[in-house]
């Protein structure tokens, strides 16, 4: 039996996996990755060092991006990577 990662489907989840967590914000695993090794989307580690997102960081990372892009976004950001790999906002 394959396992995926889904979006939870229950608005009471508060804890997601990297895989979770990345789908939620419409970017890839590596993505998640490296804005949590910038700095950029807050996480903690279990015991055997996998990474765990709380619900109400994401959004509030969702929430400064769309601050962010209001403010007329250029297209290039200080992690080099320009316009890909960003969070899809509405």
């Amino acid at each position: 039996m394959p396992t995926t990662a889904t979006i939870p489907r229950n608005n009471r989840q508060l804890v997601f996996t990297s895989s979770q967590a990345a789908r939620y914000l419409g970017v890839s695993l590596a993505t998640i990755r490296r804005w949590t090794d910038a700095g950029y989307v807050s996480c903690y580690r279990t015991p055997g060092g996998q990474r765990r997102f709380a619900r109400e960081q994401l959004d509030s990372f969702v929430t400064s991006m769309r601050r962010e892009g209001r403010a007329g976004h250029t297209g290039a950001d200080s992690t080099g990577y320009g316009d890909r790999g960003g969070a899809r906002v509405a």
